[in-house]
Order: structure tokens, then sequence, then C-alpha cells
């Protein structure tokens, strides 16, 4: 099946041109089947390449998924256009009454800053609560998953000396793990943040287990059961041009900013990246929403009773 999203939404020519399979909601109501209802939480910046990039991990699966956009109430999203938002997003205070089967929050350009300082820090403590009883499962991205894990466990954050940028070799530490179902030994990943989270600060007892780990960038993919969260600290969804945009960008606004490591062929900017994660981004969240539809109740009254 197709993912579903709304007719006009600015991703769905770009998933119809990569083949992506997407359905039209005027022929989705006749399929005599429930939907899996997946929400995204979008925190980034650029919503419409988020919106695109999320979508196109959850498209190519035998499920139909049903996509709802959420923003945080009130919060004014500077770098893209109002009409966009207006037309296709929802304010989290209007969608709390209702349940999903997976939740998605995407990280946000707010890394350095202290938690309690970001504006939205009380209505996002209060959207990973609302998880607990509303949703059966919650992907959580880059500053949202250290937000999470913040909130849930009380692990601190600390500011790297250097910015981890480019693509780094990660370990499968789980291979039994339904997540890591058909993953490679070792595999890469995009990094692009200036603030990690420490494997000793794991809570004795806290539940949390180590899925993926990098020798060098650290702590990857974190499972939490008790709280039906994954916990993905670096950007598997990215595009192959995502670092390319970014070091230009910072380059351009005159901000310290080292090559992408490992990213552009022969460290040569010039030379457009290779894309060497996107086979296990699919991966990741096709296992995601398998698991989704393996352990939730049909009746999404039942979430979280």
């Amino acid at each position: 099946m197709p993912i579903k999203i709304p007719d006009n939404l600015p991703a769905r020519a770009t998933l119809d041109a990569e083949g992506v399979m997407v359905m039209r909601e005027t022929d989705a109501v006749r399929q005599d089947i429930r939907p899996l209802r997946i929400g995204l939480l979008n925190l980034m910046p650029n919503k419409i390449r988020t919106e695109t990039q999320i979508a196109r991990l959850l498209g190519p699966t035998p499920l139909q998924v049903e996509l709802t956009l959420v923003k945080i109430t009130n919060h004014v999203a500077r770098n893209t256009p109002s009409d966009h938002i207006i037309s296709f997003y929802r304010d989290w205070q209007d969608i709390k009454h209702e349940k999903f089967d997976g939740f998605i929050i995407t990280g946000a350009p707010v890394e350095t800053m202290p938690f309690e300082q970001v504006t939205y820090w009380d209505e996002l403590r209060r959207i990973f609560d609302w998880t607990q009883s509303h949703v059966h499962g919650c992907f959580n991205i880059c500053w949202g998953a250290q937000a999470a894990v913040h909130h849930f466990h009380g692990m601190p954050k600390y500011l790297l000396a250097e910015k981890a940028f480019g693509v780094y070799r990660h370990r499968n530490l789980a291979p039994a793990s339904p997540y890591l179902r058909g993953f490679s030994d070792d595999f890469a990943i995009p990094v692009s943040r200036w603030t990690e989270m420490r494997r000793e600060d794991i809570p004795a007892g806290s539940g949390l287990s180590v899925l993926m780990e990098s020798d060098e960038a650290g702590l990857c993919l974190l499972d939490d059961p008790r709280h039906n969260s994954l916990y993905m600290f670096n950007h598997i969804e990215y595009d192959s041009s995502s670092l390319s945009e970014e070091y230009f960008r910072d380059l351009a606004a005159n901000k310290p900013i080292a090559l992408p490591r490992e990213y552009f062929p022969n460290n040569d900017p010039t030379r457009p990246p290779e894309n060497r994660w996107r086979s296990h981004a699919h991966l990741l969240f096709g296992n995601w929403i398998n698991q989704l539809y393996q352990t939730a109740p049909f009746d999404l009254a039942q979430i979280g009773k």
C-alpha cells in the first residue's frame, strides 16, 4: 500500500518522481482497511524538505500509512510559508484528544541551548507525556531524541569541541532487535550536531538499550521499551545533498565549518556526494512500521490502555 498524504502537499510531486507510491485521499477512503496513523511533529526549519524525507521513508511499505502533520501550538515557523503551515499543519492542542499508532518528533535548530530555555519546552514536555497514553510507538530524531531522553531519564547533553559533521561508520550492537532486522554489521549514517549524549549517563535500571553506536560519533540509536520509544541521535533520514547544503550555507555565512568527513568523493566538494545510507534508512523505518503493525491494537481507542 502507498502512503496517504494531502493531495496538494508539495512532497507529493517529489515522491511521485522518485517512484514512491502515493495514494490520493479520495482513493484511500474506498479501501476497507484501517490505515496506520502516523503523526509527524516537525520542528525542523525547512518543514517542506523534512516532510518529504519522512514521507519517503514511510511510503515503501505494504501497509497503508496516513500521515498527520503537527506543529507546536502558537509557535510561528520563520522558514516555511505561512500558507503552507495553515493548509497542512494542525496544532498539537487540536489533536491531543486523538490517538496514533506512531508519532515522529524531529530535530530542531536549538541544540546548543539548555532544554529549559527553548521557548516551547513546556509544551514539548506535555507532548512527551501525552505519547505515553495516546501513541503506540514514538520515533525521536536528533535534538528531538536528546530532548526525550532528557525528559524521561534526566540524561544531560554535552557541547562538543567541534561539530560532529559528516558520514560516520556505525556498528550494529543488537542484531536480534526487531528494529535492526536485516541490518549489516556496520553501516554509514549522516551526523550533524554540536552536542552529544553519553553511554555512561544511561541510568541503571532504565531499560534503555544501545542498538547503534559509532566509535567516533558515539551513541546513535537507543531503544526504550518502557516508553515505547526509539531515540535516533543522527540524521539517517537526510537527503544525499543535505550535508552539502549545510556546508555551503555556513561557508557563505562565514561561519566556522569543516568539510563533512567521508562525504564528498575524495574530499572534493566540487563532486556530488554519494548516498551510502539510503538503504539502511528505509530498512529502519520499514522495521519500525512493521513493529507498529504487529503490536498495535486494531481499535485505536485501545492505544494507551
